[in-house]
């Protein structure tokens, strides 16, 4: 019988979930990874385990064994995939291999290079590519189809009738990286901080002659739809691809015997990996056998018939030259360690984060230390250990006041962290709140840049978002005269502050930093309370009858709102705004969605998932990510899977979108 989960499992659990959201958005979304390859599989593969331990934690939560990539943005078209492009299981060790090869009991097994870059599914029907996708969520991705065709190494045309959904990465070699960045530096550009970034940002460009410009590179490694498969092993599909022109890492690959010629080859291209052009980050290891791996087939978010063998970190050895102190937006110190810059895997490192002080004593870091420096995940900089003090060091001493504005610093209990109290007039911590709140899921107010706004509190322009809208009124002349500034600039500045005036709620609500709030959490508070003077009043028992929201975040929001000074800087923000609140909306109040639990799941042919989400939120609906027992109905598209299966052993009425249609006209 399944162990009934604790609060202190379920908050854990909670917080991993969490965490690896906002790490899929961060990295196959926006582009910007916020943690390394190591991190990312440490906090899933302990999310699963709890899965497994307390099967409860996944029903009405999005599972993390069953979340693959992020949503597809909004700026491109989207389309579904024809088949699903889900991702695959990580190993680390020579026992892990040996663990799968007994679970698959196949013969040959096909050893390829893990690149590093961008997925794609290139559609040919009857020889001409029509289509390209990223990978998406892996259900649905972004239709890249004119950027895909500037690229040389993938065909327009292939000698194929019917279908083929041709699969692979998009890269960019060491090489071609170094040039893009220093063309980035000579136009005073941002650089790119990996080959991988900048393949997944030049691919992902609404202008495609910007793409064509990009030096992009790509390989292709396996098929998705397929009218007409007559190939019978993966080496076979290789052979035949690049007969068609595409590129493939033939040369690097390895049809492998068993566990010592795996691991053989896995130590050879350990050894080479520098001299290869461009980054990779483990071999993936598949049974060459077709017929086998469609016995084999997979599990809910990766198939069992291949896993990923990954890489360690790279590592290298440099000076650690300083150790500075950066103050974020809660006010939170954090030590960066300040390095003779180094190349890791073609990625110039110079600075890394320290953690805290904790780390720094345990470690025993000090300025003019050798270190020992690795790229995790060939992601995230960090230092892993000292390998010798110089002989005029000294330990490091941890301020004790804030290194921006001197105010005492305060650890509290059962935390490492230290931070700052001087919440109303720290300028790092101003200008951190200030960065938020102009952020894209907040005011987003184009203009209104990092740089800007730490000048802006600098010189005593802006102390509280209020001052934003009072910044072109008493600011205006002098702005105009300012470096980087002219008649027209202040004009647009003017014109993206006027247009934020009106405000929907749960984007106020993101942007004001409430602890804990994400976006998501933010558009739950407006459709529930509807309107700020609400969630201000609300009770603990209040917020904590609302489904997704426990007790610490509940206690977070009211201590947030209680706070004197928080309340008078709220009050001078909302003498600015008129708030909307497209959350409480509600089309048909006598609607039969009108205050049910909804989950979508499946592709849906007329309408994307967001556009049936906001259908069905405008007529009172609850949509969840997750089946639950306490879900009213299930709408299934196309291709349902698990959640189909969920909501037929729980009895939740399910629809199709047959019903979904009569029922919303």
């Amino acid at each position: 019988m399944p162990k009934t989960a604790d609060l202190f499992v379920r908050h854990e659990y909670d917080t991993l979930v969490k965490q690896l959201q906002e790490w899929d958005v961060a990295y196959h979304t926006l582009n910007s990874p916020l943690v390394d390859d190591a991190t990312y599989d440490r906090a899933r593969r302990r999310a699963e385990e709890l899965e497994k331990e307390y099967p409860e934690l996944a029903i009405g939560r999005n599972s993390a064994a069953q979340t693959v990539g992020a949503a597809p943005s909004r700026e491109f078209k989207t389309f579904p995939h024809s088949v699903p492009m889900i991702s695959i299981s990580d190993v680390f060790s020579e026992q892990d291999i040996k663990d799968w090869l007994d679970r698959v009991k196949a013969g040959d097994i096909f050893v390829e290079p893990k690149i590093d870059g961008l997925s794609y599914a290139a559609r040919y029907e009857n020889g001409t590519l029509v289509r390209a996708l990223t990978r998406g969520d892996g259900v649905t991705g972004e239709d890249i189809t004119e950027n895909i065709k500037t690229i040389a190494d993938i065909p327009h045309n292939i000698p194929v009738h019917g279908v083929i959904e041709i699969r692979g990465e998009v890269y960019l070699t060491r090489a071609d990286f170094f040039a893009l960045n220093e063309e980035a530096a000579t136009a005073g550009n941002k650089p790119f901080a990996n080959p991988r970034n900048a393949a997944a940002g030049s691919l992902r460009q609404l202008d495609p002659s910007v793409t064509a410009r990009r030096r992009l590179r790509a390989f292709a490694y396996t098929w998705g739809e397929v009218s007409d498969r007559d190939w019978k092993t993966q080496s076979e599909f290789i052979d035949r691809i690049e007969k068609w022109g595409f590129k493939t890492t033939g040369r690097w690959c390895k049809l492998a015997h068993g566990l010592d010629e795996i691991q053989a080859h896995y130590n050879h291209i350990t050894d080479i990996r520098s001299d290869i052009p461009f980054d990779i980050d483990g071999l993936v290891c598949k049974v060459n056998d077709v017929a086998v791996q469609e016995k084999l087939g997979s599990t809910a978010n990766s198939p069992r018939w291949k896993v990923a063998y990954k890489f360690p970190a790279q590592q290298a050895v440099t000076r650690l030259n300083d150790i500075t102190i950066q103050v974020g937006r809660t006010g939170v110190l954090t030590p960066v360690a300040e390095l003779e810059p180094i190349n890791i895997g073609g990625v110039l490192v110079s600075r890394a984060t320290l953690h805290n002080a904790d780390e720094i004593e345990r470690k025993g870091f000090r300025k003019g230390d050798k270190v020992l420096v690795q790229r995790a995940g060939d992601v995230i900089p960090q230092v892993v250990e000292s390998l010798g003090h110089a002989p005029d060091s000294h330990p490091y001493h941890f301020p004790t006041q804030c290194p921006v504005c001197g105010t005492d610093v305060v650890q509290d209990s059962n935390k490492v962290a230290r931070r700052c109290i001087n919440t109303l007039s720290c300028p790092a911590m101003i200008v951190g709140e200030l960065e938020h709140f102009v952020s894209r899921k907040g005011f987003d107010i184009g203009g209104l840049g990092a740089k800007h706004i730490e000048k802006f509190v600098e010189i005593g322009w802006l102390k509280s978002p209020a001052d934003i809208w009072n910044l072109i009124p008493k600011y205006g002349t002098q702005l105009r005269q300012m470096e980087g500034f002219g008649e027209k600039s202040v004009i647009n500045l003017d014109s993206a502050i006027k247009s934020r005036k009106k405000i929907d709620l749960h984007r106020l609500l993101f942007a004001i930093g409430i602890p804990e709030i994400g976006d998501a959490t933010a558009k739950v508070l407006a459709r529930e309370f509807g309107s700020i003077e609400n969630i201000r009043a609300a009770t603990l028992e209040q917020l904590i009858a609302i489904d997704g929201i426990g007790e610490v975040m509940a206690k977070e929001i009211i201590a947030f709102f209680a706070d004197h000074n928080t309340s008078r800087i709220l009050d001078e923000l909302l003498s600015h705004l008129v708030i909307t609140n497209p959350q409480s909306v509600i089309r048909n109040p006598q609607s039969e969605f009108s205050g049910k639990k909804i989950v979508l799941t499946g592709t849906l042919s007329k309408y994307t998932r967001d556009e049936a989400r906001d259908i069905l939120e405008s007529l009172g609906a609850k949509v969840q990510g997750s089946v639950s027992a306490k879900t009213d109905m299930l709408i299934a598209g196309a291709d349902a899977g698990g959640k189909l299966s969920e909501a037929r052993k729980l009895g939740v009425a399910i629809w199709g979108e047959e019903n979904f249609e009569k029922a919303i006209k």
